[in-house]
């Protein structure tokens, strides 16, 4: 069996964009199991993710495709693209402070095979969760983080990420700010987890005042990380109601549910190249 390749692409919206796709593909013998498209017809903005079995997953052959994918489609176009191979495991770092629930979720969903990833590293700013990483058997590392060491400790902290060949961090309710350069080294691969009170319910104890509010709902939102403070490409989203049976106890459990639920959408579309970012907004292919 050949390497499934997933090509992701986005473009000014013009005619017979995905026939001159799929026809570089198909004169190289490859077999389109899967293709989703969509145009913003606002932006006049053309998205596509292709995936396909090709003749030969050789380096040479994708090389080849490659090069006239470029010649024939990519640059006539104007397209902005990459191409992967679904079969290669993404390395992912999960960065924690004190909150489990997030942990927990993603190491159970990696330690019964339902995502092909590899954890090779959790890093905390505390040392509560480091047993839940020895238990698993992951490396975890303390950077403790203070506003005179915070550049120091992202420091490290990127060190650690190279050490282990990190692909993506997820934030796991990781109760730090961390900086533009931080995300400028990840390429952007920052995903974060966070309940979808703010603006209107800021600070450390948003539940005790949405429940003094009397909400009927309660949300969570994950989002790849920016230099604007939860202000990047929202991946995905959720709500659970809630009404005046619910004390503050019970608002915490359901969102710390929706939190798990929803970090995981957001980190599995990660994971099966599903996402294209565009005007600080996704594409989202199912």
């Amino acid at each position: 069996m050949t390497d499934k390749l997933i090509l992701l692409i986005h473009c000014p919206d013009r005619e017979g964009l995905v026939a001159s796709v799929t026809n570089v593909i198909r004169r190289f013998r490859g077999n389109v199991v899967d293709l989703d498209q969509h145009v913003d017809t606002e932006r006049g903005v053309f998205f596509m993710r292709v995936a396909w079995n090709p003749a030969t997953d050789d380096e040479a052959g994708v090389e080849e495709f490659q090069r006239a994918f470029v010649s024939e489609v990519a640059a006539p176009y104007a397209m902005q693209w990459r191409l992967q191979r679904a079969s290669r495991r993404e390395r992912m770092a999960v960065f924690v402070s004190k909150y489990s629930h997030c942990l927990y979720d993603l190491l159970a969903r990696w330690e019964s095979g339902e995502w092909d990833v590899e954890i090779p590293l959790i890093v905390s700013n505390h040392r509560d969760l480091e047993p839940v990483a020895r238990r698993h058997g992951v490396r975890f590392e303390h950077v403790p983080v203070t506003a005179a060491t915070k550049a120091g400790a992202e420091r490290r902290q990127l060190e650690l990420l190279r050490e282990a060949g990190v692909d993506l961090v997820v934030l796991a309710r990781y109760m730090q700010i961390v900086s533009p350069e931080f995300i400028a080294a990840m390429d952007g691969k920052v995903i974060n987890i966070h309940h979808s009170f703010l603006p209107a319910f800021a600070g450390g104890q948003p539940y005790h005042a949405a429940n003094a509010r009397g909400v009927k709902i309660i949300g969570a939102t994950s989002h790849y990380v920016t230099a604007d403070l939860d202000a990047g490409p929202i991946i995905a989203q959720d709500v659970v109601t809630v009404s005046h049976k619910d004390s503050v106890e019970d608002m915490v459990r359901k969102g710390r549910d929706l939190e798990k639920i929803v970090l995981a959408r957001a980190v599995y579309a990660h994971l099966m190249h599903q996402i294209l970012v565009y005007d600080n907004r996704t594409v989202v292919f199912e």
